[in-house]
């Protein structure tokens, strides 16, 4: 590092303890970056941000007891000056989405090379943003498009927070057990959160469900 050059400070939100290892060690690799704070779930996160002060946090999205949407929310709310850099397995279109709507300044997939998160890490903490060659231009378009029309009605606005969360992981993929696990319920909680969810949005199944949130934004 150059002699009165700053350290970028980056913070990792991982779950899996391999590949935040991995990251650990290609970060550590690079004499102008420096890792302050590490995590394995949402809550955690939040808590080890506390009176840190983190140029980037990198995060995944399927994160335990906090979804990674959730995280990157309460993050640009609290510290607007911290950019956040999503690193996840999930390329669909309705994840990028909800990322970028969260905050996201960055997103990159885990099937990208070490050069390119490189290169989003030095974008993203310059200003300048992310998104991974990978991720289609309709994708693109698409969230463009979104946020051109952000001011019509919310369907899932009758929604309670905790039922937004139930349903952020129903789109995901997660099942019941493994919503349950990460809320940190019971499962008959969970399947009560998801009838009423389909009462209130006046669907009758779980694909109309995964559908509907799919096209519509989530408003925490």
């Amino acid at each position: 590092m150059e002699s009165g050059t700053q350290a970028t400070t980056i913070f990792i939100a991982e779950d899996h303890t391999l590949l935040r290892e991995g990251l650990k060690a290609l970060i550590g690799g690079h004499t102008n970056w420096k890792i302050v704070g590490e995590a394995s779930d949402g809550i955690e996160t939040l808590e080890r941000l506390r009176g840190l002060n983190v140029d980037l946090l990198l995060i995944d999205l399927s994160m335990p007891r906090l979804s990674g949407v959730r995280v990157i929310e309460e993050v640009k709310r609290a510290y607007p000056q911290t950019h956040v850099l999503v690193l996840t397995g999930h390329s669909d279109e309705e994840f990028v989405y909800a990322a970028l709507r969260a905050g996201a300044d960055g997103y990159v997939v885990k099937d990208s090379t070490n050069e390119d998160l490189a290169t989003a890490v030095k974008s993203v903490t310059e200003g300048k943003g992310y998104l991974s060659p990978s991720i289609s231009l309709d994708v693109i378009r698409g969230y463009l498009d979104n946020k051109s029309g952000e001011s019509q009605h919310n369907l899932l606005s009758a929604l309670t927070r905790r039922e937004k969360e139930v349903l952020q992981l129903v789109v995901e993929g997660h099942s019941n057990p493994e919503i349950a696990d990460i809320l940190y319920i019971s499962i008959k909680t969970v399947e009560k959160h998801k009838t009423n969810i389909m009462r209130k949005l006046n669907v009758t199944n779980q694909n109309e469900l995964r559908k509907l949130a799919r096209s519509t934004p989530f408003q925490f």
